[in-house]
């Protein structure tokens, strides 16, 4: 049982080095007696002679692993590993020569006899040696694959963190604004807007403590309805919501502050800078079939050109696309449908996630 055990914890490359060596001491003592098995008879001993004969080859050879652990952190030169590997086939060879004639002797044999067994030995140790090296240059390119795989999931949650940095202040520093010009013109409504705020920068707060920023597309719409609150007390009659919700889609989850920033661009280009109503058109859609979710918020401002939108320093949206990127890759999407006195859209699509946490 202990045996068992201890075997089973061996590396895979030995494991596959031993069944290797069995399965040639096998095939020697096949083909030694094959005349034999041909007219019907079979030594079993053969097979314990077979694997005296090679098996001390065999473990011998296993000693290479270790030399070309230590060449390899010795960053040998190829040259000189050539040679210290030349030196150490023309040891095995003479070793395993001297076994074989301990076995089957040959001293008055002629000396060519002796030469293929040599050069077989030598070849022998040459391909065990390059297995070795072969496995350790794997190993060597999976872990730089691994450490570079850890390096750009690093460098991605920095570029992500100092995202969500940029995003957060430009969010709470519009947010205080709105409320101190609320404060000149109505401060009973700016009282209200400040408990209303409270409960807003409590969403962002928490998603910050929680480690990770996901949460559920119901959370982040109530966190648009609080915004939306808000800026209805400053804009009053001006600003006109309607809501085309899908209720299949609200426990997909989603990046925090993903929604707010679509509609706060909204209201700042198509609200702020005019004194007519205008009609603010939030919509989510859940696909049946691969599970995405698509949020579109459309406004019927002044629009913008291609060329425009392309050249605006504005950064909720750019911020939006480069987060999407960074956590979707191209599973993710954020489209621009706009043109000057045509209004304005931002459609952002996130495939389904399954195993994430959420507020």
């Amino acid at each position: 049982m202990k045996t068992s055990l201890h075997v089973s914890r061996l590396p895979p490359m030995w494991r596959f080095y031993i069944a290797g060596w069995c399965a040639y001491i096998l095939l020697v003592a096949l083909l030694v007696q094959a005349d034999a098995i041909a007219n019907g008879r079979f030594d079993m001993a053969l097979i314990l002679h077979s694997a005296w004969s090679t098996g001390p080859s065999g473990a011998l050879l296993a000693l290479v692993w270790p030399l070309t652990g230590l060449l390899e952190a010795r960053r040998v030169h190829t040259l000189r590993l050539l040679a210290v590997h030349a030196g150490g086939a023309l040891a095995f060879g003479v070793f395993a020569h001297l076994l074989m004639m301990a076995h089957i002797g040959g001293g008055n044999r002629p000396l060519e006899w002796h030469a293929w067994p040599f050069m077989y030995s030598l070849m022998s140790y040459g391909l065990i040696a390059g297995i070795f090296h072969t496995v350790r240059t794997g190993a060597a390119a999976q872990r730089q694959a691994l450490a570079a795989q850890q390096a750009r999931t690093l460098l991605v949650a920095a570029e992500l963190n100092a995202l969500r940095s940029k995003l957060n202040p430009h969010f709470l520093f519009n947010t205080l604004h709105s409320i101190i010009a609320l404060t000149q013109r109505n401060p009973a409504a700016a009282e209200t807007a400040l408990f209303q705020f409270s409960d807003m920068l409590r969403y962002v707060l928490d998603t910050e403590r929680a480690g990770h920023d996901r949460v559920t597309l119901d959370a982040e719409l109530d966190f648009v309805r609080d915004y939306l609150e808000l800026e209805q007390l400053r804009l009053g009659p001006r600003l006109r919501v309607e809501w085309d919700l899908d209720p299949e889609a609200g426990g997909h989850l989603l990046p925090a502050l993903t929604l707010q920033p679509l509609v706060e661009n909204s209201i700042k280009h198509a609200f702020n800078p005019h004194s007519r109503p205008g009609l603010l058109h939030i919509a989510t859609r859940c696909d049946p079939q691969d599970g995405s979710l698509t949020m579109t918020v459309r406004d019927d401002g002044p629009g913008a050109s291609r060329d425009s939108i392309a050249a605006s320093s504005g950064l909720g949206i750019r911020t939006i696309g480069r987060r999407l990127l960074l956590d979707y890759g191209q599973g993710a999407a954020l489209d621009i449908d706009s043109t000057p006195g045509a209004g304005f859209a931002v459609s952002v699509s996130i495939p389904a996630t399954t195993g994430l946490n959420a507020r």
